[in-house]
């Protein structure tokens, strides 16, 4: 749980997604478009690309672009567009003091290397053999700088200016929440002031597509959204990033900044793939977020993945709060893994900003709407394999 201390203020935010480039336009998108997934590309399995970005608005030199992979680019671009929002671009004295926490995955592989490999293997004689001659010999070098998670994080610190304390983590979902939590908890310690905070997925990639459909959770045919997906469940991978600026309240009021929203209290566990396991720890953490929830004011946004059998856990949890309405953001922007939390949250302060929930997008009986405003949006994760989270925003008073 992070530490009860200084309050924790959002102070900027950063976006870009299939729905498009910052806050106005996924806001837009949510209210007025249907979910439109490419369902032809990589059929049948569907997917969410990226909208069309222009890289050189906070990317402007095209050597640096050539440097970062697909994945690397979308974070840089939403971590510059925090950092703008937040009031820190162009001001070195902050930016140094500014720490940076990235939510990354591995990298992109070698696609070319990967098929001759399945391919060679169906046929060798000596599998684990050929597996080994073919690795040493064939599969570019594994530190090749472009696909570096730290490089990620390198690669926004030497471009935007952000030279504090650095920290990169890895384990799919559990990596976003952990990079929010841990940040939060330093600053309520006293231990940072602000922190750049979030992730990034390129989910237009054969490589990932393989690896999710490998594991039979891949969305195949016709799309549905996320809590209607329980006679074909599957996740529909997303190209998505998402950053936020975390930021003690005092150290905003003194530079002049004010909060777009508090984090009040972000939760993790990790409870392993045992669905009965898995809805015990969101009721472990809600537990615990129960006591500052102001029913009447409060909205719920869902990291449900559509993945079985996560999806399932999360839908009989939700079911037993039936009077909290709920949007599935997996729906409009697909799954983003690392990035989900972070662009989850920022959803949240989205909602906050406006003082309503977007609109529904199933028909599934939790996406309801709200008489009242909404002062109060609950985020949920819960990995397609491992790690639950759970954070409380709220809007500033």
């Amino acid at each position: 749980m992070m530490g009860v201390g200084r309050e924790n203020w959002i102070t900027g935010i950063g976006m870009v997604s299939c729905l498009g480039d910052g806050p106005d336009a996924h806001w837009q998108a949510l209210e007025e478009l249907e979910p439109t997934p490419d369902t032809a590309n990589f059929a049948p399995y569907i997917v969410h690309p990226l909208a069309p970005i222009e890289f050189a608005r906070e990317i402007p030199k095209k050597s640096d672009q050539r440097l970062m992979e697909q994945g690397q680019l979308i974070g840089a671009y939403a971590a510059g567009m925090a950092l703008q929002s937040a009031g820190l671009k162009g001001n070195p004295a902050l930016l140094a003091d500014t720490d940076l926490f990235v939510a990354a995955g591995g990298g992109e592989r070698d696609l070319a290397v990967d098929s001759a490999i399945l391919s060679g293997l169906r046929h060798a004689e000596a599998s684990d053999v050929f597996l080994n001659r073919t690795l040493m010999s064939d599969l570019r070098p594994t530190l090749f700088l472009g696909q570096l998670p730290n490089l990620f994080a390198g690669n926004i610190s030497i471009l935007h200016g952000v030279t504090g304390a650095s920290r990169t983590f890895l384990g799919e979902e559990a990596a976003g929440v952990d990079a929010v939590h841990i940040a939060a908890a330093r600053i309520a310690a006293g231990q940072s002031n602000i922190t750049l905070v979030g992730g990034a997925c390129h989910g237009a990639r054969k490589d990932w597509l393989l690896y999710v459909a490998a594991a039979g959770q891949a969305l195949q045919g016709t799309f549905a959204p996320v809590f209607e997906r329980a006679s074909r469940p599957g996740l529909a991978l997303g190209s998505l990033g998402a950053f936020l600026v975390l930021e003690a309240a005092g150290h905003a009021r003194a530079r002049g900044a004010r909060a777009i929203a508090k984090l009040s209290l972000v939760l993790s566990d990790c409870a392993g793939r045992d669905p009965l396991a898995r809805r015990a720890a969101l009721e472990h953490m809600w537990a615990s977020l129960e006591p500052r929830l102001r029913p009447g004011q409060l909205a719920l946004i869902s990291g449900a993945t559509g993945a079985e059998t996560a999806t399932a856990a999360e839908r009989a949890f939700l079911a037993a709060h039936p009077n909290i309405p709920v949007r599935a953001t997996g729906t409009h922007l697909g799954h983003g893994v690392e990035a989900q939390f972070v662009m989850n949250i920022a959803l949240g302060v989205l909602t906050l900003m406006h003082g309503r929930l977007f609109r529904a997008a199933g028909s599934f009986e939790v996406e309801r709407g709200l008489d009242g405003p909404v002062a109060q949006v609950i985020v949920t994760s819960l990995g397609r394999a491992r790690g639950e989270g759970m954070a409380l925003l709220e809007a500033p008073t």
